[in-house]
């Protein structure tokens, strides 16, 4: 068998990272053979969200046209054809309906609310997000990420897997809880996109901060942020210290909006947290009611007084961070591993080959 993945992103983009390309390992053991085309090259991922260089975006975005087309030509030589996310960024699902009507076999994976309206005016109309809708009809199978959109979609296609954004504990190890910082940190980390959801424990850190002395530590984000009363620390994120930042962490936070957004996506940062031991304080939204045993694995919050009160007893209690932080940990390595779920992710794959 023979496999095209379809991505948008490079490895940098953490979506086809968690959910594509850290399975490609054991495709390869299992005698398949693949090929990855990511739309955005390296380079053009590295200035894509910056300000300026509009030439060069503009060189990148045509280079990227010229490849994804030439994909067209490219799926002759493979049996499946995997969809991540979308293959082109703009317009109706033109190259979708190319690939089937060359009777190849769709997986179209995502995770999130992708079919939420976004942009406004001329963007909006690009972006064409009913696209979405016929890319399900599309495809021979879909692989979600939780069973929200299972029961919200399967109207659509009934071929639906849910394999969780999964996370593999070899490479994200528990961190050593005998080291401890000189105050305690509190970290988020997150993206541009993601970081308008801190304003609503600004609050709450800031109340902290009068009881309390410990550092809140801001890991990506794409600016430099401050909270009058509280200790920021801003630090740019890198695909190299992506899990030494997480192990030094003494308490992760996850605040969510309670929205449709948020109950469609997987909580990832949550099971990050958990995975290299640190206990998470997380909004009571979504996946996170799933993941979290409130107490036991974690702690979940739904107003702005139970995240201090949850926060405070983890910023007194070094033995409760450590052993929330391990059973988290044990949650991980049972649901949502690499190991648990790469052999369903393989499953997907040899259903078609077996159609």
């Amino acid at each position: 068998m023979k496999i095209l993945f379809i991505l948008p992103y490079p490895t940098e983009g953490p979506s086809n990272r968690y959910r594509v390309e850290q399975y490609l390992p054991f495709l390869t053991e299992n005698g398949i053979k693949w090929r990855l085309r990511p739309f955005i090259s390296s380079g053009f991922y590295k200035m894509l969200y910056s300000r300026g260089h509009n030439f060069r975006k503009l060189a990148y975005f045509i280079i990227s046209c010229a490849k994804r087309f030439a994909d067209i030509f490219r799926a002759n030589k493979y049996d499946i054809v995997f969809i991540h996310i979308e293959a082109f960024p703009f317009g109706p699902p033109l190259l979708e309906m190319l690939f089937r009507f060359m009777g190849k076999k769709i997986i179209f994976d995502f995770e999130d609310a992708i079919y939420l309206s976004s942009g406004k005016g001329m963007f909006k109309w690009l972006k064409n997000p009913k696209k979405f809708y016929l890319n399900l009809r599309l495809s021979s199978r879909v692989i979600v990420c939780n069973n929200y959109l299972l029961n919200s979609l399967s109207m659509y296609n009934p071929g639906i897997t849910v394999i969780p954004t999964s996370i593999d504990t070899a490479k994200f190890k528990v961190k050593d809880h005998r080291q401890t910082n000189n105050k305690i940190l509190i970290g988020w980390i997150g993206s541009h996109t993601t970081l308008p959801c801190l304003k609503q424990i600004v609050p709450v850190l800031q109340e902290l901060s009068k009881k309390y002395e410990f550092d809140f530590k801001i890991i990506g984000g794409g600016c430099r942020v401050s909270f009058p009363g509280v200790s920021v620390l801003n630090q740019k994120w890198t695909l190299e210290e992506e899990v030494a930042n997480f192990q030094g962490l003494d308490i992760g936070v996850y605040p969510l909006p309670d929205n449709e957004w948020a109950l469609a996506k997987t909580p990832f940062k949550t099971i990050q947290y958990m995975a290299v031991g640190v206990p998470v304080v997380a909004s009571s939204v979504g996946g996170n009611k799933e993941i979290i045993r409130d107490g036991v694995n974690g702690f979940l919050a739904a107003s702005g007084q139970e995240w201090i009160n949850k926060l405070s007893l983890l910023i007194e209690d070094a033995g409760l961070r450590r052993k929330i932080g391990l059973e988290g940990r044990r949650t991980v390595e049972e649901k949502y591993s690499l190991k648990i779920n790469a052999p369903k992710f393989l499953e997907v794959m040899q259903l078609l080959q077996d159609r």
